[in-house]
């Protein structure tokens, strides 16, 4: 169940950092590293493949050093999910994360004043 929220987040810093700049898998994986995170080529390449082929990434093949290098950069389609992604997280984040509050109490019921115009007691 963790590893499932864990890679939800990386499929967002995914698209965060391929809506920067076009980027390939090991520099995706060196700076989920900085972050704490060990992910493998094994589990990372599925998600860009996935990103891919869900129209949220255009793949890019360029030779670097003689050797073919997959870039990957955002979509439109891509931009537009990262957007609501943000917006949804902020909410998420300050609701979990935020100070508590007290529970709410719903509003007292209005009862009709025994009060007259000028705020006396009227006599019955």
């Amino acid at each position: 169940m963790i590893r499932d929220f864990f890679l939800g987040f990386i499929r967002i810093h995914v698209l965060h950092h391929a809506a920067e700049q076009p980027v390939y898998g090991l520099s995706l994986i060196e700076e989920l590293r900085r972050h704490g995170y060990a992910l493998s080529p094994g589990t990372l390449y599925p998600i860009l493949h996935g990103l891919a082929e869900a129209g949220y990434l255009r793949l890019e093949k360029r030779v670097v050093g003689g050797r073919v290098r997959k870039y990957y950069t955002s979509t439109a389609r891509g931009r537009r999910a990262l957007a609501a992604a943000r917006t949804q997280i902020m909410e998420l984040v300050g609701e979990v994360l935020g100070p508590p509050r007290p529970p709410s109490s719903p509003p007292r019921p209005s009862r009709p004043s025994s009060r007259g115009a000028r705020g006396r007691r009227q006599r019955r």
